[in-house]
């Protein structure tokens, strides 16, 4: 208990999934939680959920696509809660399904632009904040399909593999001034983009069971539990790692 105790917490994606099992774990270690999410209905039921443990959580609806959205984010957590210590680019769309050559332009420019400009500017704009105050942590969602191939998903593949770069690249140039950065790479993971992709629970769990060594899906809380580490003293000599949380799916 209490790991984040006296820090500033801003999750992206909140709204469900992973980002939703973050705010959550975050506000329950004592971390002042920012839920940001570009779903009201699903970004309201989180901040009934955060104010259990945190009273003072907020929530602001952001489209992390969008410069001025995530400026206005980072500056509305400065004005709640004072500073900026974490920031988790979480927000993240499974984009379009199909071989590469029917993905359309549009399609491939949208997953881009969620998934990796996203965490670009996310980055942007808390860095800044972190160095001016002595630092910060920075984690955001990359994936294993942003280490491996896999068929049928050429813009997500592409947006995970940006995150896992510009992780390392943010990490090796504030390194210096207190700011660490790190991604994690989940495997299947038993959230609503999972559900979008696999409809049948029976059949995801399969899946899971044939993908992973460990034999089952993961959940939003094992992704948490790693983004709790990375966001904690406990990672102070952590940055630029691609922490992968998987299964054992990449060992094979």
């Amino acid at each position: 208990m209490d790991r984040l105790k006296g820090k500033v917490a801003v999750i992206t994606g909140a709204g469900s999934g992973i980002g939703r099992a973050s705010a959550t774990l975050f506000a329950s270690e004592g971390a002042s939680v920012l839920a940001a999410d570009i779903d009201s209905a699903g970004l309201a039921e989180t901040l009934d959920l955060l104010r259990r443990d945190c009273p003072e959580a907020e929530s602001i609806e952001v489209d992390v696509t969008k410069a001025d959205d995530v400026r206005r984010m980072i500056e509305a957590a400065r004005e709640r809660f004072g500073r900026l210590d974490i920031l988790y680019n979480n927000a993240g769309v499974e984009g379009p399904l199909g071989p590469l050559i029917d993905c359309t332009e549009d399609d491939f420019d949208r997953t881009l632009a969620v998934n990796l400009k996203g965490v670009f500017l996310g980055m942007k704009y808390a860095i800044p904040v972190m160095v001016a105050q002595g630092g910060g942590a920075i984690i955001s969602t990359a994936s294993v399909a942003g280490l491996v191939g896999f068929r049928g998903l050429a813009a997500y593949t592409a947006s995970k593999g940006g995150v896992v770069q510009l992780t390392r690249t943010a990490a090796l140039e504030y390194a210096a001034q207190g700011v660490r950065v790190n991604c994690i790479c989940p495997g299947l993971i038993d959230t609503p983009m999972m559900a979008r992709i696999v409809p049948s629970a029976e059949t995801r769990q399969a899946a899971a069971a044939a993908a992973h060594p460990l034999q089952r899906l993961g959940t939003p809380e094992d992704i948490a539990r790693a983004a709790l580490y990375l966001a904690s003293d406990d990672a102070s000599f952590v940055t630029g790692s691609a922490l992968v949380v998987d299964g054992g799916y990449t060992t094979q």
